[in-house]
């Protein structure tokens, strides 16, 4: 059985879930020939450049351009004329992926960013490949962009994501409310103490974890500047060096400071809150590992849609005021109760089997793929 999972290198979410997924297939089952391919390698340059420089110039420095394009896109009166331009460039620009696909004709195509699936549905359309589609939406809401006819299967992270897509008039029997895939090392099991003694932080110290993605965009610094003296704070800086250099001048006691980390999930083991902003990736992660989230520095678009599905669901706070992260953090260490009761709303809404549903998915459908 050949399965190609494909992800756009534009934001981190999109291509760690491809990544989780690619991973987890492979070791699952030696009979799956399974590749991980990104969308945009062999696009047009200047194609390339303004998905993903593009993306993050726009997300850190001119959010407000982000969300109008985002709701031009979206609106439903715009439609008519967004969607059929953003098709034809995507055509034009990503040839050399479609004539991949036309040669590989593979059984599976699992696309984790709407870019890959309208590529790929557009050739189911046309009879030039024969696979099936499964779209797996890294965010709890939906953008029009992400409904690509004929998607065989959607798979989303919630009931809120199943709603909206009926509302867009895709049928209950191709929507999959699994989840989100993340690696499945953040459902392992591990011990608190011994990961903090190995990261050199006091285990039984209320810790806040402080992180919004690859970009370290936000306030994470005045953050740190609020928390330290009352919890142990961890600040994952990742790309931002800028901020790594600042909060390593200030020597803030009890802060450990961080550059770009693989270890994330051991920083989520040692935590009880996590402070990020509400990308579906961090999101499900913190889930997966039954951490508490504050949300700050949300994009606009499609992270505010990700807030409304987790309050709807009576889990994740979101501030915009430093007094008011500050009050609710102070308030959970003080309450150990409404922090564990925050904790049973969260098992409810995780998802551990996702990676193996999303397997069992394939293997049932298999039947009907193209070979």
């Amino acid at each position: 059985m050949k399965v190609i999972v494909v992800h756009a290198s534009c934001g981190a979410g999109h291509t760690k879930a491809a990544q989780a997924l690619y991973a987890y297939l492979k070791n699952r089952d030696n009979k799956i020939d399974c590749s991980l391919v990104n969308v945009l390698d062999d696009a047009g340059k200047l194609f390339k450049y303004s998905y993903v420089a593009g993306y993050a110039t726009l997300v850190v420095h001119a959010p407000f351009l982000w969300y109008l394009a985002f709701s031009i896109t979206q609106a439903m009166f715009l439609r008519r004329i967004s969607r059929p331009i953003a098709i034809f460039l995507n055509r034009l620009q990503t040839k050399k992926f479609s004539d991949f696909l036309i040669k590989e004709n593979p059984d599976f195509i699992i696309s984790t960013h709407f870019l890959s699936s309208e590529i790929a549905a557009h050739l189911k359309k046309t009879g030039n490949i024969r696979s099936k589609l499964l779209t797996v939406i890294t965010d709890f809401g939906v953008h029009p962009f992400w409904i690509s006819n004929p998607t065989d299967l959607y798979i989303v992270s919630s009931a809120f994501t199943k709603r909206q897509l009926l509302n867009e008039r895709v049928k209950a029997e191709h929507i999959k409310d699994i989840g989100i895939p993340v690696d499945a090392k953040f459902y392992s099991s591990y011990s608190r103490k011994e990961i903090s003694e190995k990261l050199g932080l006091e285990p039984d110290k209320f810790t806040v974890l402080i992180m919004t993605g690859s970009f370290g965009i936000g306030p994470l610094e005045e953050i740190a500047m609020e928390l330290h003296h009352e919890v142990q704070v961890l600040v994952v800086c990742a790309r931002n060096e800028n901020l790594y250099k600042r909060l390593k001048q200030r020597a803030l006691s009890n802060v450990k400071i961080y550059g770009f980390v693989d270890n994330i999930y051991e920083l989520m083991v040692v935590s009880d809150v996590m402070i990020t902003k509400p990308g579906g990736l961090s999101i499900s992660e913190a889930l997966a590992m039954e951490l508490i989230p504050v949300f700050v520095s949300a994009i606009p678009g499609q992270e505010l849609a990700n807030i409304v599905a987790l309050k709807e669901s009576g889990v994740g706070m979101y501030f915009k005021e430093l007094t008011e992260i500050k009050r609710a953090v102070l308030e959970l260490k003080e309450n150990p109760r409404e922090l564990m009761r925050l904790k049973e709303e969260v098992k409810k809404i995780r998802k551990p089997d996702t990676l193996e549903e999303i397997y069992h998915v394939i293997c049932q459908n298999c039947t009907g793929a193209s070979r």
